[in-house]
């Protein structure tokens, strides 16, 4: 859930659209770059250790051992990503994919429960409710225990959450800070109600940290039915579960991930942030290699570029789960590309959305990605809110960012990219169930909607940019 759809509870979609779009029109448009990935002056990427950087034969043997099974040449993948990106792998961690809310908070509360030093939360969306209050009311307990919590929520994410519900963390003595206040008279720098802080994030004691797509809400309290014995023929939209998917990271990938929540903070003028252990040396405790990418509107994101390398240099598949799905024309062109080179593309999409305003615009794209050899398959039993991608089986993502302008452009945005074959073969799985409990849409059948349907379309690309 995002900007769009806090304002939209108050006003029909279209509505909402003309409004946004003449308020930001004086704004000028800004554009996604061109990538185009050229060979790297360096054939080894970067990887980083707890001691420092590999050196080039360290690294290339490294690599060696961990991808031999890879499908394509993911040390030239991850060399091109980090020319486009200038962000280095980190070796040595532990990822675990977590799906869906109900297991996803259950291992955040678990983790903040044991924190001894500092927890930092990072949530565009902090509900009152009973997800919650059961979150706030760890958070105030281990506060009270001595330990440093700091919490950051976007404001247009906590407009529903009345500030009665901060106030009592406040008053525990935790540190909130709203993100880019919606009001300007609260802005403590350059008002800009557009730029959202989309991230979601959370750092125990410096050394265990989450993220992914998952908000603090009761929203995501009714799971999907992801890996159910028992799955029905269709669902009804007001009782579906929500999809999502969310990691947990040991390792010293931590670390950027802490500096990302710390950098924002003070960007934002959060105060002084109460003594605690915040970067504790960290030990390589698995064999993932990881890198991680924290975008912002002041400068071109590293999560869309890392992306169009990817989707450029796919060789055997491209598998993207993706909630809001409005791609720029170099997306579509560079899947349709992959596609004609005979890479195996298939996209799973939203079938029952939580907003409606953006399935039309991404829909209408579909005509041009199914004529292009793309195939693309819509989830149907469950809101789909998960921002996901494989590459090749080995190249992973998954983050906060969706496929469309708003995460590339305007919002603060968090995803990791994994290069590993065994963690690629986990996402292969999780993608692969997806796929089954969707239904694919044909070009023929597509050409065959109703004109309704398009003119809906149409009229949502208008504004595409915004939404």
């Amino acid at each position: 859930m995002r900007l769009r759809q806090r304002f939209a509870r108050h006003c029909s979609p279209f509505a909402w659209l003309m409004a946004l779009c003449l308020s930001c029109g004086v704004v000028a448009c800004k554009s996604l770059p061109d990538v185009e990935p050229e060979a790297p002056a360096k054939a080894v990427p970067t990887i980083a250790t707890t001691k420092g950087a590999l050196a080039p034969k360290q690294a290339s043997a490294l690599v060696a051992r961990r991808w031999a099974n890879a499908s394509g040449n993911l040390k030239a993948l991850a060399a091109l990503e980090e020319q486009a990106t200038g962000v280095p792998l980190i070796a040595g961690n532990k990822v675990m994919l977590l799906f869906d809310g109900p297991a996803t908070m259950r291992e955040m509360m678990a983790a903040a429960r044991a924190a001894t030093s500092s927890i930092n939360l990072e949530t565009y969306i902090f509900d009152q409710d009973q997800v919650g209050i059961e979150f706030a009311d760890v958070l105030i307990e281990k506060q009270r225990q001595g330990v440093a919590v700091n919490v950051m929520v976007d404001a247009v994410g906590a407009l529903a959450t009345p500030a009665a519900f901060f106030d009592r963390m406040r008053q525990a003595g935790i540190r909130v800070l709203v993100f880019n206040p919606v009001n300007p008279a609260k802005a403590r720098g350059k008002w800009e109600l557009n730029n959202r802080n989309h991230r979601k994030l959370m750092v125990v004691d410096g050394k265990v940290a989450f993220t992914g797509g998952i908000n603090i809400s009761s929203t995501y309290a009714n799971s999907s039915l992801f890996r159910s014995r028992q799955k029905p023929d269709q669902v009804d939209g007001d009782k579906v579960g929500w999809r999502d998917t969310h990691v947990k990271i040991e390792g010293p990938a931590v670390a950027p991930l802490q500096w990302s929540f710390v950098n924002l903070w003070v960007q934002q003028e959060g105060g002084e942030l109460p003594q605690a252990e915040y970067f504790p040396t960290l030990a390589p405790v698995g064999d993932k290699i990881v890198r991680v990418l924290a975008s912002d509107p002041a400068h071109e994101s590293d999560i869309y570029k890392a992306l169009v390398v990817a989707i450029s240099e796919a060789k055997k598949s491209i598998h993207v789960t993706s909630a809001y799905f409005v791609p720029d024309q170099q997306i579509v062109d560079a899947l349709i590309a992959a596609a004609k080179r005979g890479v195996d593309v298939r996209l799973v999409l939203p079938g029952v959305s939580d907003h409606s305003l953006i399935r039309y615009a991404g829909q209408g794209f579909y005509d041009q990605l199914l004529a292009g050899g793309v195939r693309i398959f819509e989830l149907q039993i469950a809101v789909l809110h998960a921002k996901t991608a494989v590459i090749d089986g080995g190249w992973s993502t998954i983050g906060s960012a969706n496929i469309d302008r708003r995460s590339f452009i305007h919002n603060y945005e968090l995803n990791v990219v994994v290069i590993d074959p065994a963690f690629g073969a986990a996402m292969e799985s999780a993608f692969n169930e997806d796929l089954r409990d969707s239904k694919e849409v044909t070009l023929e059948r597509w050409r065959h909607r109703p004109w309704s349907d398009r003119i809906k379309e149409w009229m949502a690309r208008l504004g595409e940019y915004w939404i």
